[in-house]
Parts: structure tokens; sequence; C-alpha cells
């Protein structure tokens, strides 16, 4: 239920935060959005582990989705920005 209300948080805010974005940005957003809801079935699968280590390498399997899904976001925007400056 918690994992539901927070994918459905986040896909509003989505939608509000889309309304200006390139889409660069959005493509990003999309990208960090995925590994997001990852992390998150990741960490639902933790606390349903039946040992700690299986929990604690679920866990650390979560936090490096999250990380990863935000340096492919920035990698995503900064190619964007670079491509935006380039023709100035």
């Amino acid at each position: 239920m918690r994992i539901w209300f927070q994918c459905a948080a986040a896909a509003g805010l989505l939608a509000l935060a889309a309304c200006n974005d390139t889409p660069a940005e959005e493509k990003a957003e999309n990208v960090e959005e995925a590994a997001e809801n990852r992390a998150d079935m990741l960490e639902e699968q933790a606390d349903n582990a039946t040992s700690e280590a299986a929990e604690e390498s679920l866990e650390n399997k979560a936090e490096a989705v999250r990380e990863t899904g935000e340096r492919e976001a920035e990698t995503i925007e900064e190619g964007a920005d670079t491509a935006n400056t380039v023709g100035m």
C-alpha cells in the first residue's frame, strides 16, 4: 500500500512538473522515476527477506539502483544542456 501511494504521488508530481519540461528533462525524470520504482520494489523485498544478510543485500542494491538512476538522469540533462549551448 505504501509503495502504491508513493508511486501515485510521484506520478502526480511528475505530471505537474512536466508542464514546462524539455524533452530531455522529461526523459531524465522518467529514468530517475523508473530507478526509484525499482529501488522501492527491492526495499519491499528486503522487508520480507528471511535473513539479515538478504535484507542488507537488497537494501544495498536498492541504494545502488537509486544512485545509478540519479547519475543517468544528470547525464541526460547535462547532455541536453551541452547540446543547447554549443549552437549559441
